[in-house]
């Protein structure tokens, strides 16, 4: 455990020194720009389009950290050999996959969180000199605890695409991983569209196929309240949990299967 976590904290440290925590900077700029462009709506709209801008940018800052990084975390221990190096250590390989994980599911939760706390400032800021009465009108108020369920799903999401891009890179290339890992991410979000395949086909195999692919590829549709929160729809707690659950596990089936095929393979 000890050495999980050494690497872990080695992969933050080094996503540190890439540079990577500037995209914080670029998000709370984006931010700041659109609230003072979209300033002349009517008081309510441009709080709930700041929301859904904030909420959606998060998500895709937070993709490609996962996946750019993601990709890379194995493979470029093979690619510029110090894999040897590694592995002359007291640390087995499958620590060395779950403790990279981890280091990025770190850097993920770093960034989602300065994000959301960037996001909340720019709603105070907006939310400044607006009478109470006027606020209690809007389906949610400006500061919304609310969000902090769209955000946290949202991280959920990207810790699952983190374990999917780390599978791949444990046997293929970064382009072609980065490829699979988009694909996969994409497919998840229309995942109901593969279950009611069946019903807009003639072929019954077909229809079986993509019912059975479904089953198999992870659905991050599920992931996906922005809508919701923006419009101040309560999201259950059991709806919660359960997609939490499913990522979880999903996850852990991943680096089981990342940590067995990294160890079948043969560096020499």
């Amino acid at each position: 455990m000890n050495a999980i976590g050494a690497i872990a904290i080695n992969v933050f440290r080094e996503s540190v020194r890439d540079k990577v925590l500037y995209n914080l900077v670029l998000f709370a700029i984006l931010l700041i720009a659109a609230s003072l462009l979209i300033g002349e709506l009517t008081a309510g709209q441009d709080v709930k389009i700041i929301k859904d801008l904030g909420l959606t940018a998060t998500s895709i800052f937070g993709l490609f950290i996962a996946v750019f990084i993601g990709i890379g975390l194995v493979s470029k221990e093979v690619e510029r050999r110090s894999i040897y190096s590694l592995l002359a250590k007291p640390i087995t390989r499958s620590q060395l996959v779950v403790g990279k994980y981890a280091g990025l599911a770190l850097t993920l939760a770093v960034n989602i969180a300065v994000m959301a706390a960037a996001q909340y400032v720019v709603l105070a800021y907006m939310r400044w000199g607006i009478p109470p009465n006027v606020e209690r009108t809007w389906d949610a108020p400006a500061i919304d605890p609310a969000l902090l369920v769209a955000i946290a799903l949202i991280l959920v999401e990207l810790m699952l695409v983190t374990a999917i891009a780390v599978f791949f890179s444990t046997f293929s290339t970064p382009l072609l991983s980065a490829a699979l890992t988009f694909a996969l991410f994409i497919v998840g979000h229309f995942s109901a569209d593969l279950r009611n395949f069946q019903s807009v086909v003639e072929s019954p195999a077909v229809g079986r196929i993509a019912r059975g692919l479904y089953w198999v590829l992870p659905n991050l549709a599920q992931f996906d309240v922005k809508a919701s929160v923006v419009h101040g729809q309560r999201v259950p707690a059991g709806y919660v949990a359960v997609a939490v659950a499913y990522a979880a596990v999903y996850i852990a089936l991943l680096l089981t299967i990342s940590t067995s095929v990294f160890a079948r393979r043969d560096f020499k």
